[in-house]
């Protein structure tokens, strides 16, 4: 006989609330959201993948997110956590960037800045021109990175520019491996060469998975499994927890070059929180690891109404965790 559980009334009430008030607050995130993903998200009781990225951006703002999405201090944490893994060395870093020296940029390397995604200016041979690196480099300081999509963790992070070694990645072969940890837990792992614009997607075992990420949807673009391949998706999915901790939710991302494996980049807000997939697996395979009731906002304490959203919020969580139990 099937057993119907449902959530107190006075839960329930405090979640519709919590909704309307959130969806007032944040009209612009809220619209933006439905315009790109094609349908009026919950933002005060995610359930799907899209919807749960949302929460985060508005609702739990975790002083760790800035640190780990600061290119930065990230490598720190990084070091800390796994102190033998390689990463690309930062060979300076300051707030003006006609400081950068002249010898620098003469070689190959790497100009980008801390505080946001897409400002990297990939240097050889002296081209570009130093002035032109200067006008990016000058432009991007200027730019408060997230602000469109609501990825609060970057807005608190002093701009700063950095020149670091540029890594020569396994064009070819694979580059890079991005793995989604949610609670120390491996949801999947996204292998990538861009050089081939071929990519592959496996579980948290290592094994292949069916279906495309949204940058190469063709299945002439699938990554050919091989095994050196596997062996590097291996390394980084045992890697990847201690990096990511005990959060509910990161990527971790790893670059790969003929030497091996080295450490990449924290991802915080993966896609801004508008990624697809083409197989819808992916995303219920996200939201089956995905643990709100690990999130940092509902591991603390709270006042007021706060208090009540919490625990409206985690009891649903244990209502949605209750059920996963009796069907299995």
């Amino acid at each position: 006989m099937e057993i119907s559980i449902e959530l107190p009334v006075r839960h329930r009430l405090v979640l519709m609330a919590a909704r309307i008030v959130l969806t007032l607050r944040h009209p612009v995130l809220v619209a933006r959201f439905a315009m790109r993903l094609g349908y009026l998200p919950n933002p005060a009781a995610p359930t799907r993948y899209n919807e749960l990225m949302l929460w985060r951006k508005i609702i739990d703002h975790n002083p760790l997110f800035v640190t780990l999405t600061d290119k930065l201090a990230a490598k720190a944490h990084i070091r800390a956590a796994c102190p033998g893994l390689p990463l690309a060395e930062t060979l300076w870093s300051g707030r003006n960037p006609e400081d950068i020296p002249a010898e620098l940029l003469a070689g190959q390397v790497v100009v980008k800045t801390n505080h946001g995604c897409e400002m990297n200016i990939f240097v050889s041979g002296g081209r570009p021109a130093r002035a032109e690196i200067m006008r990016k480099a000058k432009r991007w300081l200027r730019k408060r990175f997230g602000r469109r999509s609501g990825e609060w963790a970057y807005w608190p992070i002093t701009p700063t520019v950095l020149v670091e070694e540029q890594l020569k990645l396994s064009g070819g072969m694979i580059a890079t491996d991005k793995v989604h940890v949610c609670s120390g837990d491996i949801s999947h792992v996204w292998a990538e060469d861009k050089l081939a614009a071929r990519s592959h997607l496996f579980d948290g075992d290592g094994r292949p998975l069916p279906g495309r990420d949204p940058d190469y949807p063709r299945k002439d673009q699938s990554l050919p499994v091989s095994p050196a391949l596997l062996d590097f998706v291996r390394q980084a999915i045992a890697l990847a927890p201690r990096i990511a901790g005990d959060l509910d939710h990161a990527r971790v991302d790893f670059l790969v070059t003929d030497k091996g494996l080295h450490a990449g980049e924290i991802c915080i807000y993966s896609g801004a929180g508008y990624g697809t997939w083409t197989n819808p697996a992916i995303a219920e395979r996200l939201e089956r690891f995905w643990r709100l009731e690990d999130s940092a906002y509902l591991r603390r304490q709270h006042r007021g109404l706060s208090r009540l959203y919490a625990e409206a919020l985690r009891a649903r969580c244990a209502l949605r965790a209750t059920r996963k139990q009796l069907r299995a």
